[in-house]
């Protein structure tokens, strides 16, 4: 076989045949994608229309359970507050969030959105979404629950939404999230966070700081979860009128 080059090779080129030096242009062009997705996520909107809450919760949990009406009535009465209503877009608490937001007859149903991500045996989107997305990873995914997200709910669920909670969570510790409300409904939660506050804070090997336990408002009711949102609400819509009126009088 001859040895001379190919015609149309340039410097640089690198075979097919060479695994390592393959491998090292695979993983060096990954890395150089990762960085442009970060540079693309510190881009943040100047100011948001519409207040967005995100809702984590069981997908198992049934129409007619009591904690599916009662996620529902806290979806309905953020709509009726003009809010968007987020959630993983599948079945269960995900499903009562949705219709809740239907059920306030807001006139523009495109603010009750989805955020799924694919998994081989996951249901498809729940019927009550008017704004769907779709994702590959959890990882992405979550990332989108954090962009689009002014405050959290976090209603009863399994160790899918106990990731949710911890990410949000770790989040605003490192300050990656600011004045978000995380809010944990249920007594599960809780013991959760008792189990963090006695866990975490030991004196001998403290593994957290005391207001990082602080950081998740555990509250035993809908009601409760409704009036504290409402409170956050209520603040960001005056510091976004302030910020349009000084825009407007320039």
């Amino acid at each position: 076989m001859s040895t001379e080059s190919i015609p149309w090779e340039k410097p640089g080129t690198i075979s097919l045949a060479d695994e390592e030096a393959v491998k090292e242009v695979l993983v060096s062009s990954v890395l150089g994608l990762w960085e442009v997705v970060n540079n693309l996520t510190r881009l943040r909107p100047s100011k948001r229309e519409r207040y967005r809450v995100t809702i984590f919760g069981s997908a198992r949990a049934q129409p007619g359970s009591y904690v599916y009406g009662e996620v529902k009535r806290v979806a309905e009465a953020l709509s009726e507050m003009g809010c968007d209503i987020i959630t993983g877009g599948g079945p269960g608490l995900m499903q009562a969030a949705n219709e809740g937001a239907a059920a306030a007859g807001a006139p523009q149903r495109d603010h009750s959105v989805g955020i799924r991500v694919h998994l081989p045996f996951e249901q498809h989107v729940n019927p009550f979404v008017e704004q769907a997305f779709e994702h590959r990873t959890f990882f992405t995914r979550l990332h989108h629950f954090v962009l689009a997200s002014d405050a959290f709910v976090v209603a009863p669920g399994g160790i899918g939404t106990v990731l949710e909670l911890t990410m949000v969570w770790q989040l605003l510790q490192v300050r990656h999230i600011h004045d978000a409300p995380l809010i944990l409904v249920g007594k599960m939660w809780d013991e959760l966070v008792e189990w963090a506050r006695r866990s975490l804070l030991r004196e001998d090997v403290p593994l957290a700081n005391p207001e990082d336990i602080e950081i998740p408002r555990c509250v035993p009711t809908a009601d409760q979860a409704i009036a504290l949102l409402r409170e956050h609400h209520a603040i960001w819509k005056s510091e976004r009128e302030q910020q349009t009126g000084q825009v407007g009088s320039l």
